[in-house]
């Protein structure tokens, strides 16, 4: 039987490094090339291949749509029969520390899983993934408004939301309370 181990935080920036670096090259992008298709710093790029840099969670979220990859394709979290247990998952974070996701498990397909929080009164803008990926949200605890096309939509405890997420997107917790969340994101392009 195999557990999955703790997240080592102190190795997260260097293997998405490794990772980077692997799918770049496999790819045939040059840093220059890809640092520009995906808006991020040809130096910021090269200090994240270097493992001298733990990037946010926009930037992780750029280069695995750059690369046109599962963010835990890019992390590299170890399968088989794992537990996810809270006190030892990574932990990725907005700038400002408003939105932590929790990815759970590595994709082995075309789906991944994450626990998700959003700070009381906070918000989180995220830009458009891939296209043909598919967002569904369940509220565990907490309210939450989503804005997706101009359109709001407001979701309590244990309501859950589908929604095409190639396309602009916010996340907002309108209560006085943390909103804990559980995302499945599937990529129906792959």
């Amino acid at each position: 039987m195999n557990v999955g181990k703790p997240f080592d935080e102190e190795n997260v920036g260097k293997q998405i490094g490794v990772n980077l670096r692997q799918f770049r090259t496999s790819k045939g992008f040059s840093i220059e090339t890809f640092a520009q298709q995906i808006g991020v710093s040809k130096l910021t790029l090269i200090k994240i291949e270097h493992g001298e840099a733990n990037p946010t969670l926009s930037v992780i979220w750029k280069i695995a749509n750059g690369l046109n990859i599962p963010i835990t394709t890019l992390l590299s979290i170890e399968p088989e029969v794992t537990i996810a247990r809270k006190k030892d998952g990574l932990r990725l974070t907005s700038s400002n520390d408003v939105f932590v996701v929790e990815p759970l498990f590595q994709t082995h397909g075309s789906m991944e899983f994450y626990r998700g929080y959003i700070q009381p009164l906070g918000q989180y803008f995220s830009e458009a993934h891939q296209h043909g990926v598919i967002e569904y949200v369940t509220v565990m605890a907490g309210r939450l408004t989503v804005e997706v096309d101009g359109n709001t939509y407001h979701l309590d405890e244990h309501d859950s939301i589908r929604f095409r997420a190639d396309r602009s997107h916010k996340y907002v917790n309108p209560s006085e309370t943390l909103t804990i969340l559980h995302f499945v994101i599937s990529y129906n392009n792959r």
